[in-house]
């Protein structure tokens, strides 16, 4: 099976360099045109472009299906940007940790030694000895985003987006919080018509303008090259036993699926007479219509039947007539009895210094459907991880390189300005969330009496809703009703912006734009708190119940905080997480203190601040006289060695910023440090018997300023999305 992938990537590679180079397949009749022109795979900008290190498609892979006679058939080629190898990583991985022993006692191949060699051919397509290289996605939205996300952060590829990267001068570059820094590899999952909106789709919102041109220049090294895709056209299967003959001297060792293009008349006419045993199916990708997808004409409808046979009439060309394929199956488990279920087996070859390795494994997917025939794959398909046992133990290869080969490095890495601004926003979610639960768990304690006070008193209790409702955690007509109400509307209501699981939500969404970033301990904790709250069961009944969980969710918040700070390098993407935390309990501080902290404030309101900026410890071990206004306020927003303070955050930001890197090395403060500055300068000099409420909320509106200036200056959007200074070509 290695030997019959191998050998159709190489004829494959073979027929791309002609059909993009000197042609001479059309030339010579072995390949009609029209085969190639018909897709919209095949990019006419390409030809004779010379793609990096020699290659137009350093990864391929192949759909294969086990007849019932035990010979496997290629049923699709994958070459635009082949999928799934992140989902059979992540396969293994599961697999070999749930059944440790099993795994090692059946010498099951290892996966490493293939992304090994991808990882290299990768670094080998570029110019630079030690490049930067990126899997260009299509997004979160992508339904093989997941798969992207594992790939990327397995083989330390930086997972960027369309905006995130810019064409100019022939290169590409990458947005990062420094500045523009060169990309020199892209892995693409976006296909080739979403590349260029310029040159290709200009619809498309996925591309990056002018890239192609800078693949003409040779500025960057795309893998796989744009056009690659024109090869998975059914249109070209039923030529691959000639092509191969012609080009290699050989014979194909794994043949495909018997296809006849109904391009050609004398193939247009064996379909017509044998509808009745084929599969007719479009011949390719972008086909529209009655031959969007492959039919088995024997089960369709007399009507059904003529409309097929009128569209082969009229478009001949973007058909294709097919042999039934019925697949040979396998046992899988479904609940507690053993099933046959039909496969389909994905099998990988990736381009290295030594050649094409093929992956030993791959990924499979199994049919939930009883009929084995392969025109009914897709929907409702499930997959499984792949062994292939060695007669031997398998020595325990992993991604470690030898110690000659490795240079030391201690730099912070790349941060695109997309990552940036998620991991800013992530940490200013998850803040707003556990500052709205502190509120919803006073709500439940509104009753319950305490050594000084009783948070149920009238003015206390309607500030804690009215604080709520100005967050957008409770809505207005709320105001005034019992607290076990108001708290399960804080904590569920799914109509409310600042309710906490929209809160939640909000973070989960950000946090999935950036899974390569984050561990997973961090995503399951997430999720689950998500989970939790979105249940619809079962409902708190009392305070108590409901306070139990406003106590679990702030005990899975804080252990998010606690992975963030223990699991998470010092670096850039650290450094924005945190400055989000700090710039939204600021805001929040502030907040609270102007709320319970102002001139006619009563002991209970003083009593709740220091409770909600989880200060009661800190301001009772000081002050023994009991509850005053200035050290409570002092403590609250002054105090710069009280961590939920005011003070604490902006000296934290003020130590962030000086430690973010700058784009122009010229000692000239930027934009945030020079907002930051006057504020800190006051905060730090000031005493808190003159500190006002018109300070506090001042000091709150700075920080809001700053906000958005770090936006403008770390996360390179709208006007300011392309720095206006030329990068360097060593960037």
């Amino acid at each position: 099976m290695a030997a019959g992938v191998e050998q159709r990537a190489t004829l494959i590679e073979a027929i791309l360099q002609d059909i993009y180079g000197e042609a001479k397949l059309v030339e010579s009749g072995a390949l009609p045109a029209a085969a190639l022109t018909g897709s919209v795979d095949f990019v006419r900008a390409m030809r004779g472009v010379e793609p990096p290190g020699g290659r137009h498609m350093p990864l391929y892979a192949c759909d294969l299906g086990r007849g019932p006679d035990g010979r496997w058939w290629v049923l699709d080629d994958r070459t635009q940007a082949p999928s799934g190898a992140g989902y059979a990583l992540e396969n293994r991985l599961v697999l070999s940790r749930a059944y440790p022993a099993l795994y090692n006692r059946m010498n099951v191949q290892r996966l490493a030694p293939f992304f090994d060699g991808m990882r290299k051919g990768l670094s080998a397509s570029a110019q630079r000895s030690d490049p930067r290289i990126c899997l260009l996605t299509p997004g979160p939205f992508s339904e093989t985003y997941f798969g992207q996300a594992q790939l990327a952060r397995y083989l330390g590829l930086l997972l960027v987006e369309g905006d995130d990267l810019l064409a100019r001068d022939g290169k590409v570059y990458l947005r990062t919080i420094a500045g523009l820094k060169r990309a020199d590899v892209i892995l693409r999952r976006v296909d080739a018509d979403y590349l260029d909106p310029l040159e290709l789709n200009g619809a498309s919102q996925l591309g990056v303008p002018g890239i192609l041109e800078a693949i003409r220049e040779g500025g960057v090294a795309m893998v796989n090259m744009p056009g690659t895709g024109v090869m998975e056209s059914k249109a070209l299967l039923g030529f691959m036993p000639k092509l191969c003959r012609i080009m290699l001297g050989e014979t194909l060792k794994l043949p495909n699926v018997a296809t006849w293009w109904c391009g050609q008349p004398a193939e247009q006419k064996y379909v017509e007479d044998n509808l009745s045993r084929l599969v007719v199916g479009p011949a390719f990708n972008a086909s529209a219509g009655q031959c969007s997808r492959s039919r088995l004409i024997a089960d369709l409808s007399v009507e059904d039947r003529e409309s097929v046979s009128a569209w082969l009439r009229d478009r001949p060309g973007d058909h294709v007539g097919q042999e039934v394929v019925r697949l040979s199956t396998m046992p899988v488990l479904r609940g507690d009895r053993l099933e046959a279920a039909p496969f389909v087996l994905r099998v990988y070859a990736a381009w290295t210094p030594d050649g094409f390795r093929i992956m030993p494994g791959g990924f499979c997917r199994t049919s939930e459907r009883p009929d084995a025939r392969a025109v009914s794959m897709g929907e409702g398909a499930r997959t499984a991880d792949v062994w292939v046992l060695d007669d031997k133990p398998v020595e325990g290869a992993t991604l470690l390189a030898s110690h000659d080969d490795v240079k030391i490095r201690r730099v912070a890495g790349t941060l695109p300005s997309r990552a940036a601004d998620n991991l800013f926003w992530l940490g200013r979610y998850l803040e707003r969330a556990e500052a709205t639960l502190r509120l919803a768990r006073s709500l439940c304690t509104s009753l319950m009496v305490t050594e000084t006070a009783i948070h149920g008193s009238g003015e206390t209790l309607e500030g804690l809703q009215t604080l709520l409702v100005g967050w957008g955690a409770l809505d207005e007509d709320a105001l005034g009703s019992g607290s076990l109400e108001a708290t399960v509307s804080t904590l569920r209501d799914e109509d409310a912006d600042g309710s906490v699981i929209r809160l939640v939500r909000a973070a989960r969404r950000t946090a999935a734009s950036m899974r390569e970033r984050l561990s997973a301990d961090f995503w399951t904790l997430l999720l689950g708190l998500e989970t939790e709250l979105a249940a619809t069961w079962p409902m708190p009944r009392s305070e108590a119940e409901a306070l139990g969980q406003v106590e679990r969710a702030l005990q899975v918040l804080a252990a998010l905080s606690g992975l963030a700070q223990e699991n998470i390098n010092r670096d850039a993407g650290w450094r924005l997480l945190d400055m989000g935390r700090r710039i939204e309990r600021g805001i929040n501080a502030c907040r609270m203190a102007r709320t319970f902290a102002h001139e006619a404030a009563t002991t209970d309101d003083l009593d709740l601040l220091l409770d909600l900026v989880d200060s009661q410890i800190t301001y009772r071990a000081r002050y023994l006289v009991g509850l005053s206004m200035i050290p409570v306020r002092d403590t609250a927003v002054l105090d710069g060695f009280n961590t939920r303070s005011l003070a604490f955050q902006v000296l934290t930001l003020k130590d962030h910023l000086a430690k973010l890197p700058t784009l122009l090395d010229d000692g000239v403060p930027e934009e945030p440090h020079r907002v930051l500055l006057p504020p800190s300068t006051e905060i730090e000099t000031s005493e808190a018997a003159s500190l006002t409420i018109e300070r506090i909320a001042h000091f709150e509106a700075t920080l809001l300023h700053l906000s958005g200036v770090i936006a403008d200056r770390y996360f390179l959007q709208g006007a300011k999305a392309v720095p206006f200074f030329p990068p360097p070509d060593d960037l």
